[in-house]
C-alpha cells in the first residue's frame, strides 16, 4: 500500500541532499547550515501542519517553535541522519498538543477555506483522531513510506497501516470522490497550497531563539540570586535557640471571690490583745528544765 507522485515526494524526506549535516557541508557555518535547512523545509512544513490543525497561526507557530528547538540543539540536530524529520516530528508534536485548547486565542474557530471542496476536506481531516490524521498526512501528504511513517508516529508498522486504512475509510465515507488514494493525495496538496501560509525568515527564528535563551538565562540568574539572598537573610535573623512561646493569660474559672473582713467579736478582740502581749517565744512553748 504505497502512494507516490512527483509532488508528494517531499524534498526533506526523499532527497539525500535535504539531509543537511555539518559533516556533509563542512564549509558552512552553523547559522548557514540552519538557514539552508529552514529555507528547504519550513514552507512545506507549515502547509503540512495546517492540514493537522486547520489553524494558520498555530501552524506557523508550531513550525517556528520546532526550528527554535532545533537551533538550541543544533549540534545534535546537525548530526542526526534526518534533520528535516527531526524538525517535522517536533512541529507535529507542538501542533497536536492538547494544551492549545486552553489558550484563549485558539478557542474560537478560524475562517474556513474559501473553496467549499477544500472546506469539506479540511473538516473531514479534523474529524479524524489525531494519530490517524498524523499518519494520513505523513503517508498521503508528505509521501513517506509505511516504515518511516510508523517510526515517526512511534507505532509499529502494522499499527500504522491499520491507522492509515481507517483514516482513508473515514474520509471516503464523508467524501466518496476521495476514495482513490491518488485523488486524496492530490486534493490534500491543493488544499495546503491554496492557503496563504508564510513562514518567518530564518534569521528571525534564530534571533528569537537567542533572545529567549538570554531571557531565561537572566531569569534563572535572578531567581538564584533571590534564593541566596533570602537564605542569607534567614540565617542572620533566625534565632539560634528554641524559645518556648509564652502562653496567653486567661481567667481561672471556679475560684470564689475573696470575702471582705467583718467586725471582730468581743472574744476575738481579747484573743488578739493577748497574742500581741505575749513574748516572742510564747509562754506555751516547752523548754527543757535543768536537773
Amino acid at each position: 500500500m504505497t502512494t507516490q507522485s512527483s509532488e508528494s515526494t517531499a524534498p526533506q524526506n526523499r532527497s539525500p541532499k535535504a539531509r543537511l549535516t555539518t559533516g556533509q557541508t563542512p564549509s558552512l557555518t552553523p547559522a548557514q547550515a540552519f538557514d539552508a535547512l529552514y529555507a528547504f523545509c519550513a514552507p512545506a512544513l507549515v502547509r503540512q501542519t495546517y492540514l493537522l490543525t486547520g489553524r494558520r497561526e498555530l501552524a506557523r507557530e508550531s513550525v517556528e517553535r520546532a526550528f527554535q528547538l532545533a537551533w538550541q540543539r543544533w549540534p545534535e540536530v546537525a548530526r542526526d541522519r534526518d534533520p528535516a524529520g527531526w524538525v517535522r516530528a517536533v512541529a507535529y508534536d507542538c501542533a497536536l498538543s492538547p494544551w492549545h485548547r486552553f489558550r484563549p486565542r485558539y478557542r474560537s474557530p478560524e475562517p474556513p477555506p474559501a473553496d467549499p471542496s477544500d472546506q469539506a476536506l479540511l473538516n473531514a481531516l479534523l474529524r479524524l483522531p489525531a494519530s490517524y490524521r498524523r499518519t494520513l498526512v505523513l503517508y498521503d501528504g508528505v509521501g513517506l513510506d509505511l516504515p518511516e511513517t510508523a517510526a515517526e508516529t512511534e507505532a509499529s508498522t502494522p499499527a500504522a497501516a491499520n491507522r492509515l486504512i481507517h483514516a482513508r475509510e473515514a474520509v471516503a465515507a464523508l467524501l466518496p470522490e476521495l476514495a482513490d488514494p491518488e485523488t486524496l493525495h492530490r486534493r490534500m496538496l491543493e488544499l495546503s497550497s491554496r492557503e496563504r501560509l508564510r513562514a518567518e525568515r530564518s534569521t528571525t527564528v534564530r534571533t528569537g531563539c537567542e533572545r529567549r535563551n538570554v531571557f531565561w538565562t537572566r531569569a534563572a540568574i535572578a531567581f538564584t540570586v533571590t534564593i541566596i539572598g533570602a537564605t542569607t537573610l534567614t540565617l542572620r535573623t533566625a534565632p539560634t535557640r528554641y524559645e518556648a512561646p509564652v502562653a496567653p493569660a486567661r481567667a481561672v474559672q471556679g475560684v470564689p471571690p475573696p470575702a471582705g473582713l467583718g467586725p471582730l467579736s468581743r472574744q476575738e478582740q481579747d484573743l488578739r490583745t493577748k497574742l500581741h502581749r505575749s513574748e516572742a517565744s510564747g509562754p506555751e512553748r516547752l523548754a527543757p528544765e535543768p536537773k
